[in-house]
């Protein structure tokens, strides 16, 4: 029997570079497109899990298998942004200045039969009291351009870091244990 191929439903080159520290490169990079809007009242796993399991959905394959992921990140109940300007990711840095804060990551995997397989990562971070000059300098790297809650943990955000408890490579995009694990159990050889 032929290994199984592996689309990434995906546009990100962190969750393509993570995935390749498993030793797996996708076919074939198919970036889901859908509505990321939250459902009134949604609550930020819930969210999580969602956006995974619509953006395997919605990359239709009937040979391979769809790799979804999708990062949250959340304070309470509350769904942070992802920011697609210098206003909103100044305005998360602000919230989550000396506070910790949940990184969800949730992946999916969607098989040739459809049938859909999920795992969900939960990190927790905290940040130091960011001064207003480094919010500014941060803010002017432009490194929270599109990023979930408005910060890159792969970039100058880990020196902000106090600490963190959970999956790093989650706070990136792709947690690297369930993924293995999810694959494993699809078939994929992984050493």
């Amino acid at each position: 029997m032929s290994a199984p191929e592996l689309i990434l439903a995906s546009a990100s080159p962190r969750r393509a570079e993570l995935l390749s520290r498993l030793g797996l490169a996708p076919a074939r990079i198919a970036p889901a497109d859908i509505d990321e809007t939250p459902c009134d009242g949604e609550l930020p796993r819930a969210y999580a899990r969602r956006m995974a399991r619509e953006k395997a959905e919605a990359v239709r394959d009937d040979t391979g298998h769809v790799l979804a992921g999708d990062t949250v990140v959340a304070l309470g109940r509350r769904i942070l942004p992802k920011s697609e300007d210098a206003d909103t990711a100044r305005a998360c840095l602000t919230l989550m200045s000396g506070r910790r804060h949940s990184v969800l990551s949730a992946i999916a995997l969607r098989a040739p039969d459809g049938t859909i397989r999920e795992r969900l990562s939960e990190t927790i971070v905290r940040f130091k009291v960011l001064s207003h000059e480094e919010i500014a300098a941060y803010i002017a790297s432009g490194e929270w351009d599109g990023k979930a809650g408005g910060y890159a943990l792969q970039g100058m955000a880990e020196a902000l870091v106090q600490w963190i408890r959970g999956s790093h490579s989650g706070v990136v995009g792709l947690p690297l244990y369930e993924t293995r694990a999810l694959l494993k159990s699809a078939g994929f050889a992984i050493g």
